[in-house]
């Protein structure tokens, strides 16, 4: 609600990131949520106003700023900074991947007694943060196990090598600048 007068006059303070959300902490005491969806992504100074950027936001300097999204999964919200560990999508979100929290004992207790396949798991985004269908593929597939074992499945040293597996594919998408639906 009242985006546009909530947003007019904040400052961008910083920016960070909690899963597959970008959060733009303003000066107001509130997070602006940005999530780009499947193929969403930032215009910065774009020579005109295209049909597929759904949000345009004008810096106190000029410069403008136009969120692009053809497929219209991404979203925006705003939420006080304070209420963001109660956030809808926070609440039940699992650990960030690349935190050292995340290991092969965090991993198997999620499993445990969960019959559906492994990488519905991983996907859900419960058992970890902001893994997608293309990084959970490689992390399974380096760790030698397949998609549809039951997550109860899971021993302890399979969930060993799925942590180290999950941790190094993320490294080498980030190393080479994530991926994309051109290639």
């Amino acid at each position: 609600p009242r985006m546009a007068e909530r947003l007019t006059g904040a400052r961008v303070l910083g920016l960070r990131r909690r899963s597959k959300y970008i959060l733009a902490d303003l000066s107001s005491d509130e997070t602006l949520l940005i999530h780009l969806g499947m193929s969403g992504r930032w215009r910065v100074d774009p020579g005109e106003i295209e049909k597929h950027d759904h949000f345009i936001l004008e810096t106190g300097s000029g410069r403008v700023v136009a969120l692009n999204g053809h497929r219209g999964f991404g979203s925006l919200d705003i939420v006080r900074r304070d209420e963001l560990d109660g956030f809808r999508h926070f609440v039940a979100m699992g650990p960030e991947p690349l935190d050292d929290a995340f290991d092969a004992t965090v991993l198997h207790a999620a499993l445990k007694g969960r019959k559906a396949p492994i990488k519905a798991m991983l996907l859900t985004q419960s058992i970890v943060a902001g893994l997608g269908n293309i990084y959970v593929c490689e992390a399974l597939h380096m760790a030698g196990i397949s998609p549809v074992t039951p997550a109860i499945k899971i021993s302890r040293p399979r969930a060993e090598k799925l942590v180290i597996a999950i941790k190094d594919v993320l490294a080498a998408a980030i190393k080479a600048g994530g991926s994309t639906l051109r290639d």
